[in-house]
């Protein structure tokens, strides 16, 4: 799986007819987790919604594995921000997990074997069997991203879009998330997650990519997270050595 490689070639989005990312061009390989970086404003959720197949293109393409847009579905997943869900809707973890099968299923296919395998599997790999059956809205801010995860894995995705999944969340339930999405990696799934604290980058992300409306730089720490880059992202002087 690591091999699979999501490519975007010369993306553009405009909202009423004003441009909101530009003509952009990404190749990334699975097996990383990647922090989209970027001032408010700079196009990070509509990329994300873009690379989900959820919103409209003036121009360009996206292809994983040699299948383009409406294809790409259910392989990539898109997961909101926390605030942008009912988390009040009567259902349990596991039934907000099996939801994840449900564009395999369609509407007249029950649950198989395989179908109830791969829930137990997305509730082992997300620690969360010990919660399958405890409703969602008594869940904490950490175990609803867990939960995100879940019926994310559920669905056999490849790709996993995170708008600001560390938002609002303590110093635990972001530790435990940082070890999770790293095991996802591990385990060859590309993680994509637009972030906004720039000092957590070096131990949350192996690459980034820095979006201002344009693509800034994408690659590796090293390559891409420089004080230039920054500088030029967010506008501001650039600052002397590396980026802590």
């Amino acid at each position: 799986m690591s091999n699979h490689r999501l490519i975007v070639k010369n993306l553009t989005v405009s909202y009423d007819r004003v441009p909101a990312l530009h003509h952009i061009d990404l190749e990334l390989s699975c097996g990383h987790c990647i922090g989209l970086l970027g001032p408010n404003g700079a196009g990070k959720t509509t990329l994300i919604r873009a690379l989900a197949n959820l919103i409209d293109k003036e121009s360009g393409s996206i292809e994983l594995k040699g299948h383009f847009e409406s294809k790409l579905s259910p392989r990539i997943s898109y997961l909101p921000q926390r605030s942008a869900v009912d988390w009040d809707f009567p259902i349990t973890v596991r039934g907000m997990v099996e939801m994840g099968r449900f564009p395999e299923l369609g509407a007249w296919k029950s649950f198989s074997a395989h179908d109830r395998s791969v829930v137990q599997e997305a509730l082992s790999v997300t620690k969360l069997l010990a919660l399958a059956d405890r409703q969602i809205n008594a869940l904490s801010g950490g175990q609803q991203q867990r939960a995100f995860l879940a019926r994310a894995w559920a669905q056999e995705a490849e790709v996993y879009l995170l708008d600001e999944p560390f938002a609002a969340l303590d110093a635990n339930a972001q530790s435990e998330l940082q070890v999770l999405l790293h095991e996802m990696v591990r385990l060859g799934k590309l993680i994509v997650v637009s972030h906004h604290d720039l000092k957590s980058v070096p131990e949350l992300f192996d690459r980034v990519i820095l979006l201002n409306g344009e693509l800034i730089a994408s690659g590796t720490l090293a390559e891409a997270f420089t004080s230039e880059n920054i500088a030029r992202t967010y506008s501001v002087p650039a600052f002397t050595g590396e980026p802590r």
